[in-house]
């Protein structure tokens, strides 16, 4: 039996997500990311906005020259995370085997589900109307023997497409295309061929295999079976809760604030210490993060003998990070993260340690009210400057680049 692997993907789904929030941005070139007038790239940008050559990864000044008349929004990753987990579970309806490859895209294995659901290509128009009449969003899908194949397929389905490869077909649907349709080839491995004269998919799959590993290593062979149409990888669905948690986020200006990068670092552990509680983890090891102004990214981590979830040890062991680390280097920063690793489950005190286990209650008050209220309904002293620097909304400060990472 011929596999049969979905591939699909929310069309530009960060500015999809604002047009549900507010439809006035529909029909008209919108770019995720920020001030253009700041420091920071496109995030997304609508399809209006791509017709001007804007992408993502581009810097936000050019992306304004280019196209100075497109409405330019900070984004909210809240909205986009909670638009994801419900993206998902649509998804976990017609199969528990997905693949995530971000917040809005996945794979997805349907085979033997035919007799099920009917053809592969009704099941795929089924899952497009459940994610545009549940969420407001379209998405386009690649179907394919393939994961490789399928993405290829959903990439030139968009927007709010659908292409289905037939089994077999898999060489011919790819060999007109050209290199840059290829995923994981790359702008130097694309560069490298164009100047062989290869300019399409065919052309590199006809090329010898002992050639292209000579040329490229072993992402040579990858290349081989991937421009012939050949991907026996499996769809792996994601086991187990996360291995890690943790939150940064990209200051609009560097700073050498220490005040001000001690409040950014509390709020943070707190977000992180609140996820950790939430799943009734505890953690042993706290890692911290700094991009400098150089941009020299550092991470200094410290491994504790029990495990902690409290806000308090979390931020503690943080700051000394961040202390030392400031010492070693008095350099303007651009970006700080802090995160927890080497998860336990379930939660252990210390009997005979009545202070770790009032701020363990404490914690768990402050927790039922953020979940009622918001998150700023409660806030410590020494995260009050960062009021006067970022606006609140949904009861949580709106950072200008969240991390998403687990």
């Amino acid at each position: 039996m011929a596999r049969c692997i979905f591939h699909i993907d929310l069309d530009a789904f960060f500015v999809s997500v604002e047009r549900v929030y507010n439809p006035d941005l529909r029909g008209k070139p919108v770019v995720v990311g920020g001030d253009p007038r700041g420091r920071g790239v496109v995030a997304c940008a609508s399809y209006e906005a791509r017709v001007y050559g804007l992408k993502s990864g581009m810097p936000l000044g050019k992306a304004h020259r280019l196209c100075p008349h497109a409405i330019f929004l900070s984004g909210d990753f809240h909205r986009y995370s909670e638009a994801s987990a419900k993206f998902m579970a649509i998804l976990g309806d017609f199969t528990p085997d997905i693949e995530p490859m971000g917040l809005e895209e996945a794979y997805l294995d349907l085979t033997g589900f035919e007799p099920l659901y009917g053809p592969a290509g009704e099941t795929a128009l089924r899952v497009k109307k459940r994610v545009k009449d549940e969420l407001g969003l379209t998405a386009s899908v690649g179907i394919a023997t393939s994961k490789i194949v399928a993405k290829v397929a959903s990439g030139l389905s968009k927007p709010d497409g659908l292409i289905e490869v037939p089994a077999g077909q898999e060489r011919a649907f790819l060999s007109p295309l050209p290199l840059s349709k290829l995923p994981f080839l790359g702008f130097k491995g694309e560069s490298v061929l164009k100047r062989m004269g290869i300019t399409t998919i065919g052309g590199l799959s006809r090329l010898p295999l002992s050639f292209l590993k000579q040329t490229f290593g072993v992402h040579g062979e990858m290349l081989y079976r991937y421009a012939n149409g050949i991907d026996n990888s499996k769809v792996q669905p994601l086991m187990g809760p996360p291995r890690s948690i943790s939150r940064s986020t990209t200051f609009s200006a560097d700073t050498s604030d220490r005040g001000f990068l001690k409040a950014m670092l509390h709020y943070l552990g707190e977000r992180v210490g609140a996820e950790l509680r939430a799943g009734g983890r505890q953690a042993k090891c706290i890692t911290l993060k700094l991009r400098y102004t150089d941009f020299q990214t550092i991470t200094r981590s410290h491994t504790l003998r029990e495990a902690v979830d409290t806000d308090r040890a979390i931020f503690e062991v943080g700051c000394r990070l961040l202390e030392r680390a400031l010492e070693q280097r008095a350099v303007p920063v651009r970006l700080i993260g802090i995160g927890v690793s080497h998860l336990a489950e379930g939660r252990q005190l210390n009997m005979f340690d009545t202070w770790a286990e009032a701020l363990e209650r404490l914690n768990l008050a402050i927790d039922k009210i953020r979940d009622k209220y918001g998150f700023n309904a409660i806030e410590a002293g020494c995260t009050m400057p960062l009021r006067e620097v970022f606006p609140t909304g949904d009861g949580r400060y709106l950072l200008r680049t969240p991390s998403l990472s687990r």
